[in-house]
Parts: C-alpha cells; structure tokens; sequence
C-alpha cells in the first residue's frame, strides 16, 4: 500500500467518496444556496408578487406561472391518495395507527403521483422550471432591497 493510502484511514477515504458521490446527485440545491443561507432571510412574498413578476418577465414567467398551476395536481392527488389508501386501510384493518400511516403514505404516493401527471399535461419536462424559480428569487432580492 502506498504512503496516500497509510495517511488516510479506511472509513475516512470511503466517507470522503460518499460525499462525493452525493454532492454531484444533488448539485441543483446549490441554485438555492444563496437564498437560503443568508445572514437575514428574505421577506415572505405574496400571490401579487409572483403574478407581477410573471407579467414582468417575457421568458421566465410563464414557465413560472406553469409550475404554479401544476402544484394543484399535486395536492389533488395528495388529497385523492390520503383518502383512498386510508379509508381502506380503515375498512380492513379498523387499526388506528396503520390508518394513520396509510394516510401519509397515501398522502405522498398521491402527491408523487400527481406531480407526474401535471408534468405529462403541462408538458413541464421541456421547461427549465428551476431557472424560472432562481430567476424569480434574484428579482424578489432585488425588489425587496429597492434595487428594482
């Protein structure tokens, strides 16, 4: 074994690989990373402040305004699997906690679900609907500091 190998013990150059390997998966939320760790957080915004965003930006605010409607698939089938899933875990089982369970789990299979179809429908797999988000949080940076 070479002198590289002696100097780092077996678990630390495994862990070193793992967060690695998960840093290039998830490298997306590094769009985020200035938003979200910032020494103040920015103000809560309103349904106006994205509606006058959409109007203000010919390129990313219909793809915004597109991945908004298409959350109401997502809760519609959140709400349709909740349901389902625990009223027939209830009628079978009559047991308090695999309803509950049922529940949230159905909650999220619907909710998955739901999120497919909207993206089928909307079409949402050809547009950038992350550039549209980053691109509405710097314009909500921007109007919240006055710099607009």
């Amino acid at each position: 074994m070479g002198e590289s190998d002696a100097e780092h013990p077996f678990f630390k150059r495994h862990w070193v690989g793992f967060k690695d390997f998960w840093a290039e998966r998830f490298s997306f939320l590094e769009n985020y990373s200035r938003f979200v760790n910032r020494d103040e957080p920015l103000p809560s915004w309103s349904s106006s402040d994205v509606d006058q965003f959409i109007a203000s930006d010919p390129i990313h605010g219909p793809t915004l305004k597109t991945a908004r409607e298409a959350v109401s698939f997502a809760i519609t089938g959140s709400v349709i699997g909740a349901a389902s899933t625990a009223g027939v875990a209830w009628k079978y089982s009559k047991s308090p906690h695999g309803t509950a369970l049922s529940l949230g789990a159905g909650a999220v299979f619907g909710f998955t679900f739901g999120q497919e179809v909207a993206s089928h429908w909307y079409q949402l797999y050809r547009l950038d609907t992350m550039a549209a988000q980053v691109k509405f949080m710097e314009w909500w940076e921007r109007k919240s500091e006055g710099r607009s």
